[in-house]
């Protein structure tokens, strides 16, 4: 990101200090939380009862069922019933849920490179080629890079 939007002449870094209202802090009352990323991660894997997931994670009992809730109250999972005696349910991805696939994918490529020595999995493409998360402009398919994207203000 440059610090000058062109389109409004608006430099980021010289508006008012005050909080800025921003969707990433959004995104992170809901997301920001180490379980809950987990979570989301043997969701995605095909792990959907609850046990499943507390073994794969190691997460107290308590606290998993703590984020799923908050999960599916902020409309990332939903619950499905797949037992009536006693009452169990799975939990799957909305659509919302389905949308946070790249953005586990990029922050699991990062943690290959800058968080671990050996990496633990290699995602490869149906085509047999390891995966390899790159941000494009849909508009004109080059790469979008700090240095490309300009931030401006909503309404400006």
């Amino acid at each position: 990101m440059t610090d000058l939007d062109p389109p409004t002449g608006v430099r980021m870094a010289e508006l008012p200090l005050e909080v800025r209202p921003c969707s990433l802090a959004a995104a992170l009352e809901v997301l920001g939380e180490r379980w809950s990323l987990l979570v989301l991660r043997e969701i995605g894997y095909g792990v959907h009862r609850f046990a499943r997931i507390a073994g794969y994670t190691g997460v107290s009992r308590d606290i998993l069922a703590d984020r799923l809730r908050k999960l599916e109250a902020a409309g990332v999972i939903e619950r499905r019933p797949y037992s009536d005696h006693p009452p169990r349910h799975e939990y799957h991805f909305t659509e919302a849920g389905r949308e946070l696939f790249p953005v586990l994918l990029s922050l699991s490529q990062w943690g290959d490179k800058w968080a671990v020595d050996n990496p633990a999995l290699t995602r490869r493409h149906t085509c047999g080629e390891p995966v390899q998360v790159d941000l494009v402009c849909h508009h004109c398919g080059r790469p979008v890079t700090r240095d490309s994207l300009h931030p401006e203000l909503a309404g400006a």
